[in-house]
């Protein structure tokens, strides 16, 4: 990893309340150093190629493009020749309710009973049966328990909700919307509906409806559905499998950072990250800066995909190129025009597995996840693709002047707020954030619409803003 050096972020990191003019000013002389990939500074220019574009990007991948050819790289042609999602044509697994939160159902949820399977109170009161005033039973009828007595006309029994109707009952009459008189008679005190306040057998569904079709997404309600159908597993698309390689001598596991080594930020990162995108992580490994390491790594791994953290770039360390080229891999994407994250790739390493390489860079790995990691992990599970929104942008936003800029945001209302700490190696931004607002080249105006992406587990303002 690289720590942030520019006088740009030494300004934003002495500040929360930095004029944004003051600090794109900043940004605007602030000079590029060497292997920066900070998304707020413009490079400096690069030998041009005939057409006009930087020689160092021609291998780059637009940034929407790059998204397109992840959630592309699971799929294989199907037997009639179409592109079939990958996860759909997995292996499906039957899995314990406990454990499918968060999976996609691999067959439709059938109702395995009537439900309700029996005629139930909705309500605590009285069933009744003909017109009253009615006598009242002495016992009550609980939930839980087996078939009542029959009423007879002008009788009533005391009766919980969910407890099983007695044969013969006319109504509900709640508890409410009763009393009774000195001889024990129950009258109603408002006009009353035959059937009021039963559930009749098969109310929701019959046995054998069907209640949600493959590729509903498991959630908390689809999980308490089946339990009520009766079911005690699901049939679902497997999670898929992650394994983490975190690369760099220079890594701390615990402890201040000192003698030029720092924390490793990616290690306690990257695994629940990776589990809110819905992957199994089979196992995180460091392995420093170790070629050898790194290809044993790969070629023994049997998760579905492997992300690796650093090395990317073409630095005397940076092995990941050259042991994917050793391996034959297909590399799928190599570079995209994003900042930060510009050194991120995509490679198919076997025929179902495919590694998602990261830079070092904190904030430019979160990048990478999203682009990359993101939409392979949602076609390996058969998940949906969320729906794009945008917000307008409380500020203006310095753009790149060639690539995308991710820029972490909260959302105010029916604004987007952008974050200070917002440099490559910086987390103080992202762990504050809502999502990541999608700045195109050339930067937002003030007021202008932006695509936003969600965090996975954002679900409303965090009360820290460094704005």
């Amino acid at each position: 990893m690289t720590a942030p050096g520019t006088r740009a972020q030494a300004a934003a990191e002495e500040s929360d309340d930095l004029d944004v003019e003051e600090a794109l000013a900043l940004v605007r002389e602030a000079p590029r150093e060497a292997g920066d990939d900070s998304e707020g500074h413009a490079p400096a220019p690069a030998p041009q190629p005939s057409g006009g574009q930087p020689a160092e990007r021609h291998r780059a991948t637009a940034w929407p493009r790059a998204r397109e050819i992840a959630a592309r790289a699971a799929r294989r042609p199907a037997p009639n020749g179409t592109a079939a999602p990958a996860g759909a044509r997995r292996t499906p697994v039957s899995v314990p309710l406990g454990d499918a939160l968060g999976l996609v159902l691999a067959a439709p949820l059938d109702a395995l009973t009537d439900l309700p399977s029996f005629d139930t109170s909705a309500m605590d009161g009285w069933a009744v049966a003909g017109p009253g005033p009615w006598q009242v039973r002495a016992e009550g009828v609980l939930a839980g328990h087996a078939q009542p007595e029959p009423l007879t006309d002008g009788e009533a029994v005391r009766i919980a909700t969910g407890a099983r109707i007695p044969a013969d009952t006319t109504a509900v009459l709640r508890a409410e919307h009763g009393r009774t008189d000195a001889q024990g008679r129950l009258h109603a005190t408002r006009d009353m509906l035959h059937g009021q306040d039963i559930r009749p057998r098969g109310q929701e569904c019959r046995s054998g409806d069907q209640l949600l079709p493959a590729g509903t997404l498991v959630t908390p309600a689809v999980l308490g559905l089946a339990a009520a159908a009766g079911y005690d597993t699901v049939t679902a698309v497997p999670r898929p499998r992650a394994e983490v390689l975190v690369l760099g001598d220079e890594l701390l596991t615990g402890g201040l950072p000192h003698d030029g080594l720092i924390r490793d930020a990616l290690g306690p990162m990257l695994p629940p990250w990776l589990r809110a995108l819905g992957a199994e992580v089979v196992a995180v490994r460091r392995l420093g800066d170790d070629a050898r390491a790194l290809r044993k790594a790969v070629t023994s791994s049997g998760a579905d995909l492997i992300v690796t953290t650093g090395g990317t770039a073409a630095g005397p360390v940076d092995h990941v190129h050259p042991v994917l080229e050793r391996l034959g891999a297909e590399l799928l994407v190599d570079g995209v025009k994003v900042r930060p994250g510009h050194p991120m790739l995509l490679a198919r390493t076997k025929e179902n597995q495919h590694l998602v390489g990261l830079p070092g860079n904190p904030l430019a790995a979160v990048s990478g996840l999203l682009t990359l990691a993101e939409p392979l992990l949602r076609t390996l599970a058969a998940r949906p693709a969320p729906e794009p929104y945008t917000l307008p942008l409380r500020e203006a936003v310095h753009g790149h002047p060639y690539d995308t800029r991710l820029v972490p945001v909260v959302l105010r209302g029916d604004h987007a707020v952008p974050l200070h700490y917002n440099g490559p190696a910086m987390l103080r931004g992202i762990a504050a954030a809502d999502a990541l607002a999608v700045v195109p080249p050339g930067g937002a105006r003030q007021d202008e619409e932006a695509e936003l992406l969600d965090l996975p587990w954002a679900t409303a303002g965090i009360g820290v803003c460094f704005t």
